[in-house]
């Protein structure tokens, strides 16, 4: 297992919980099948749900405006490209151990920020 962390002075928890899954995915070194877990609806839904069409729209959104945060969104499309990702959402502080992990890690990566 390898634990990645991290941080930026001007973001949202929505930046962030995209990093989380680009930097994840970037740092396998070949393509694979993996299995990656978020808490967040944010990520879910973009990456299962609203990205097919933002990309058919130019990463517009429906009222053909451009999407927040599209350049993250991209990154995370062309890394989630590269493996085969099966993606699963979990409930955040529910007791989910991997899950409480990761937070505690973005804590510690925001703390120079703070």
């Amino acid at each position: 297992t390898k634990e990645l962390s991290g941080g930026e002075a001007e973001t949202t928890n929505n930046r962030m919980e995209l990093l989380a899954a680009i930097s994840a995915l970037n740092a396998l070194k070949e393509p694979c099948a993996v299995e990656l877990h978020t808490d967040s609806k944010y990520v879910m839904d973009g990456i299962s749900k609203w990205i097919h069409g933002w990309k058919k729209n130019g990463w517009r959104t429906a009222d053909k405006k451009p999407v927040k945060n599209g350049e993250l969104w991209q990154a995370l499309d062309e890394a989630n490209r590269r493996h085969q990702v099966t993606w699963n959402w979990v409930r955040g502080h529910a007791g989910h151990a991997e899950n409480e992990r990761a937070d505690e890690l973005a804590r510690e990566g925001m703390a120079p920020f703070k």
